[in-house]
């Protein structure tokens, strides 16, 4: 044995001379390249199977000539930029969720209908009419013994009325003053949800006597026009749609006050803004898309605001503090933002989803 050393030291060093003249960074490529696409895959969905995969890879990598470590390396990043870029992709849509969800609910379209229980009362605007009276037929069917009673008006009203005094167990507001005005009276309990949203629209009599054609026609000289008081919620959207217009070299810088000039009616809410036109006391009116229902809609043609100078609505809803049933009132707001709830809301001219 001690004469054999010699013979095999001597060969394998000329073994080893010959593979680093052939370009003997194998040996150092194969370690660097596996403990990088570890530490890079690491963070990523399934770190167990990128480290396997790395320490194969440095196993099967350190025998090989220089190309295929080359091959490896590059592998090995291709490897780490597929399993990295979903995660982090995914990452950021969902840290950008639950900002959105608290100021607007994501509706549930999958699961069991909210069971609704119990007797509940609740405060909604006028626009919901049509939208809360067919839900209301459904979930009393539903569930036996439910009963659903509502008031429905302006939304300032019905805010006034729980300041006073008046009871009930939601509060669905047509727009974010009024409900951020009942929160600073401590009326509301929790969190305030919005669920839907709703477009101004203008309508005018079908036979349109005035030859009203667009938003710009409004502040025509001998116009009738027709809006809600401005604390009630479409009369703060009419007017701010006209500050936007005013803002708009389109209108001209006067074209609030000139569209305010033919103001011949200021209603309490928005349905009796539709009487009025209905009623031809007025030629034009702004009101919500859904309040030009099916039964009226022949009696009417609409007219639609330019999206650069529309405001749309947007509706919360709360459970009021002190309701005699909590549980009731929010298994009615999660109702709302059901597949069931919103499907209906859709119906009737609202504007679902985010």
């Amino acid at each position: 044995m001690r004469r054999t050393t010699p013979g095999l030291v001597t060969i394998l060093g000329l073994i080893l001379a010959l593979l680093v003249a052939c370009g003997g960074g194998t040996a150092t490529v194969a370690p660097s390249t596996a403990p990088t696409a570890a530490a890079s895959v690491v963070p990523s969905a399934a770190p167990s199977t990128a480290a396997s995969a790395a320490a194969s890879t440095a196993a099967s990598t350190a025998p090989t000539a220089a190309s295929g470590a080359a091959t490896t390396t590059r592998a090995a990043a291709t490897t780490t930029t597929v399993a990295t870029t979903p995660a982090v992709a995914t990452a950021t849509r969902a840290a950008a969720t639950p900002a959105t969800a608290t100021r607007a609910a994501s509706p549930t379209t999958g699961g069991p209908t909210p069971k609704v229980t119990g007797a509940l009362t609740i405060f909604a605007a006028s626009s919901l009419t049509d939208a809360f009276n067919e839900m209301k037929a459904a979930i009393e069917a539903a569930n036996p013994g439910t009963s659903l009673t509502f008031n429905f008006a302006a939304s300032s009203a019905l805010r006034t009325q729980l300041e006073q005094g008046a009871k009930a167990d939601v509060f669905a507001s047509a727009d974010t003053v009024q409900m951020g005005n009942a929160q600073k009276s401590n009326l509301i309990s929790g969190d305030p949800t919005l669920f839907v949203r709703n477009t101004p629209v203008i309508i005018v009599p079908a036979n349109n006597p005035q030859g009203i054609a667009s938003a710009a026609d409004l502040a025509k000289p001998g116009v009738k026009l027709v809006l809600a008081t401005k604390e009630v919620p479409i009369g703060n959207y009419a007017r701010q749609i006209f500050d936007k217009m005013s803002q708009n070299p389109t209108y001209g810088a006067d074209f609030g006050a000139r569209a305010l000039a033919n103001l011949v009616s200021e209603e309490s809410n928005v349905r009796q803004v539709v009487s009025k036109v209905q009623l031809g006391e007025g030629d034009a009116g702004i009101v919500y898309a859904s309040d030009v229902t099916p039964a009226i809609r022949a009696q009417f043609k609409i007219i639609a605001i330019p999206d650069n100078v529309n405001v749309i609505a947007e509706y919360p809803v709360a459970a009021v503090r002190g309701s005699s049933s909590d549980v009731g009132a929010r298994a009615f707001i999660a109702y709302l933002l059901s597949a069931e709830g919103q499907a209906t809301l859709q119906k009737w001219g609202f504007v679902t989803g985010r």
